[in-house]
């Protein structure tokens, strides 16, 4: 299968302002690529890579005063399968979790494991650890949280989105990361693409998508707690603690995001 991917982003700068950036698709997927996700700015500026502490790859720049408009157009090789499903992956004690998962497992930014650990172990201490209990989780914040656009705002914890009950994407997978953490499940968080491909219409406004990976019986699973379906067609951009290390774009200086377009479409 191969999969369009793209955006256009369109900013509004009084002042020059310099900008970190995580638009570019993850290292994992780079043999996958058939035409290469360059990043084109208009008007054009000098731009340097860099790759962060996570293995993902940045982007700095300075934008210019005025409109400023940064986008780019892919092709990428994709398998077709759905996530992976291994219901038997066992949940590794914390004794013998790897050094490198060690981090996924402690509460940061957006993920409050020491407000949720009371509230984690009341709801899941009975399900079965494991891939099970992971599951479970999904599927508590699935039916939990109601979606809508018009309830997200970037200052949102998992916290207050378990008060408040709304959400969009990254509100459920942070959700979802807390409680595996306090359940002594590393869970790290993933941002890229994700279209409607195999699934029936109608369909919703392309944004770039939220999700998380927990870590099983030696290997970090995909799961979804937002779809809570297996799901064809992922392209991870870049993985972290929370949103607050993948974020698309960090400005550093006043500007208004004047357009906002993404793209993934399956090419026949």
């Amino acid at each position: 299968m191969k999969i369009r991917i793209g955006f256009s982003l369109t900013y509004d700068c009084p002042q020059p302002t310099p900008m970190i950036l995580n638009l570019n698709v993850h290292f994992s997927r780079i043999g996958d690529m058939i035409v290469p996700d360059r990043l084109i700015a208009d008007p054009p500026v000098q731009i340097s890579g860099f790759r962060d502490g996570f293995g993902n790859w940045g982007t700095r720049l300075v934008a210019p005063k005025g409109l400023f408009t940064l986008s780019n157009d892919a092709l990428v090789n994709d398998s077709g399968i759905p996530d992976v499903v291994v219901p038997y992956a066992r949940q590794t004690p914390v004794n013998e979790l790897p050094d490198e998962t060690l981090p996924f497992l402690l509460g940061s930014r957006y993920c409050e494991t020491d407000r949720l650990s009371d509230v984690a172990w009341n709801l899941f201490h009975h399900s079965p650890p494991g891939w099970a209990r992971v599951q479970a989780i999904c599927d508590y914040v699935h039916d939990h949280i109601e979606f809508g656009y018009v309830h997200a705002r970037p200052t949102k914890t998992a916290w207050e989105a378990w008060h408040e009950k709304v959400g969009v994407c990254r509100d459920y997978a942070h959700l979802a990361i807390t409680f595996c953490r306090c359940m002594n499940i590393p869970a790290r968080y993933c941002t890229g693409y994700l279209g409607d491909i195999g699934e029936p219409p109608p369909y919703g406004p392309m944004d770039f998508a939220g999700w998380f990976e927990a870590w099983l019986d030696g290997h970090w699973y995909t799961f979804d707690a937002r779809n809570n379906v297996p799901r064809i067609g992922r392209v991870l951009i870049a993985r972290g603690r929370d949103a607050t290390d993948v974020a698309i774009s960090n400005t550093f200086g006043p500007n208004t995001l004047k357009n906002f377009v993404v793209r993934t479409d399956e090419v026949h």
